[in-house]
């Protein structure tokens, strides 16, 4: 099964889209939101699950679905965190500063809480105050929760994963370091984050999802060029279940919780860093990687961060080549004042 937010006040207006994303029913004879639903799920989704049947057989009302028309599948949600399942990016950053990682980084992961009262809809530009401040696109793969008890188990977790979508963790990484010093976490470098226009209940992915990892490559495309297609199922230290498990350890998830898997990073065959695409390597899902390659490599980083008038895309597509979630599609633009 197939969901969107169609851009419809504060909380959008819930629809059921076709598996190829060509066309979409209105949920609202089943429930209006994409959090009502959430937190009536055992209800509503097996209703959900009628319209998406009659949608494929064309027994239902239906009308041409555009991505533009979307906002986040949860345009405003009780809660975003955010982890770092993939240690490669994490061990990158810190080897590029001269830093040694700590060891308990490889089994207990790291997590932030993000902002996620405003969620930017896929077509959303970015808009930021200065291009100095490093703006970055992080693509990334996410979960939604129903509630969640408190102190589950990674296995456990798995069963409260309610939908998956993509994500676009947007960073502005020349604010971080100062931020972090100040040991209290992330609050101004990282702005409101966009999400794919469709998300997705598990079993719509068949053989790609498994282990709670999803196992396909992860797409993006800097100014129309393509920059990386690491694979999410691979280099996956915390699946999601033990990202759950790891939120919920000393307290309850509420429905609607959105769960993010950090910046998806891939090794090469041999170990080393991943290579550019130009490379022949998988590229990155993030410029930041790009850079923490490069000074590793040369001692001092290349690519430019995203100037105002870039566009950044993402997106998932099936063995058949067929878009799964649709696509994340921004440009990067000043704030107006």
């Amino acid at each position: 099964m197939k969901l969107a937010s169609l851009m419809h006040g504060r909380d959008g207006r819930l629809v059921v889209v076709s598996r190829d994303l060509t066309r979409a029913t209105d949920a609202f004879p089943v429930v209006p939101t994409m959090q009502a639903a959430l937190d009536d799920w055992e209800r509503c989704a097996p209703r959900l699950a009628d319209l998406s049947e009659g949608l494929e057989h064309g027994s239902v009302p239906s009308f041409r679905f555009h991505e533009h028309d979307c906002a986040s599948p949860l345009p405003r949600a009780y809660q975003w965190l955010d982890g770092s399942a993939y240690v490669n990016h994490v061990e990158l950053v810190r080897k590029a500063r001269g830093a040694q990682m700590p060891e308990s980084f490889w089994t207990d992961p790291l997590m932030y809480q993000g902002g996620s009262d405003a969620s930017l809809g896929p077509r959303q530009p970015v808009h930021a105050r200065s291009e100095e401040h490093g703006v970055d696109f992080e693509a990334e793969i996410a979960v939604v929760t129903g509630d969640v008890p408190m102190g589950v188990s990674a296995a456990e977790g798995l069963g409260h994963i309610r939908l998956v979508m993509l994500v676009n963790d947007v960073s502005l990484r020349n604010l971080i370091a100062s931020e972090l010093a100040k040991g209290f976490g992330f609050v101004q470098s990282k702005p409101a984050s966009a999400f794919s226009p469709v998300a997705v209940t598990p079993d719509e992915l068949g053989e790609a999802w498994r282990g709670g990892k999803l196992h396909l490559p992860l797409l993006s495309f800097l100014n129309g060029k393509p920059f990386g297609r690491p694979d999410a199922g691979v280099d996956m230290t915390f699946d999601f279940g033990a990202l759950i498990a790891h939120a919920a350890r000393t307290r309850a998830l509420s429905a609607g919780t959105i769960i993010g898997s950090g910046t998806v990073s891939n090794r090469d065959p041999d170990g080393s860093p991943g290579r550019p695409l130009a490379e022949g390597g998988l590229g990155y899902a993030c410029i930041a990687e790009q850079r923490m390659v490069e000074t590793i490599r040369t001692g001092a980083p290349a690519t430019p961060f995203l100037r105002f008038g870039d566009s950044v895309r993402i997106e998932m597509k099936d063995a058949t080549g067929h878009s799964i979630f649709g696509a994340i599609e921004q440009d990067i633009l000043p704030h107006a004042k």
